[in-house]
């Protein structure tokens, strides 16, 4: 896949605001973990603002894709990211929450997971939650440059076993040495083509987007 073009289109408070953009393609993972870098790199422009402060993203940030055959990156707010900020913390996993449920324009998760740690409890309720909505995921690990070769083909088999999925279900990525960035859009290609597919026949909405 080729990105042509992309631009950010709206901040919503309301998870249900961001509903009507079809397709979605949505970013999540714990704070910190590096999910407005790798949205910079897959979109080639610095759209999303990085932060070292865990917790920047509190609102759903929508961001469009190519001007033909459009679709849309939601950047959702990271997770757990204080213990001494638990309401706040609440309050953003409660939106996620709101979001996620009844959205039958999602056509791929993106679940970003740091490669130098072991996926927590909170990394493994959110693929546990995936499955139980029957949404369609991708962990996607990331900052695979901070490890050997050796070390990251054993992080990738140590995660992917604490998940329980495949060593190749798992893209590594890196934002700063731009790695994983074409493996990842061309499996977003694909994703996009079979949620255009079913679309088509009735299995998921149209987009109703003026």
């Amino acid at each position: 896949m080729k990105v042509r073009s992309a631009n950010f289109v709206t901040s919503c408070a309301d998870p249900k605001a961001a509903d009507s953009y079809s397709p979605q393609i949505a970013v999540a993972g714990r704070s910190n973990c590096g999910k407005s870098s790798l949205l910079n790199m897959l979109m080639g422009a610095r759209l999303c603002k990085t932060s070292q402060t865990p917790g920047r993203t509190r609102l759903i940030n929508v961001f469009r894709v190519n001007a033909d055959a459009p679709f849309y990156f939601i950047d959702l707010p990271g997770y757990g990211f204080n213990a001494a900020q638990r309401v706040t913390s609440d309050e953003l996993n409660a939106r996620t929450d709101a979001y996620f449920r009844g959205n039958d324009n999602i056509a791929q998760v993106l679940c970003l997971m740091d490669v130098r740690r072991d996926p927590s409890d909170l990394d493994k309720v959110l693929i546990n939650y995936l499955r139980d909505l029957c949404l369609p995921f991708t962990v996607v690990i990331t900052k695979a440059d901070k490890l050997s070769k050796a070390q990251l083909g054993n992080a990738k088999l140590r995660i992917a076993a604490a998940l329980g999925l495949a060593r190749d279900d798992l893209i590594a990525t890196s934002s700063s040495k731009n790695i994983g960035r074409d493996a990842l859009l061309d499996k977003l290609q694909n994703v996009l083509e079979v949620f255009g597919s079913d679309a088509e026949n009735g299995d998921a909405p149209n987009d109703d987007e003026q």
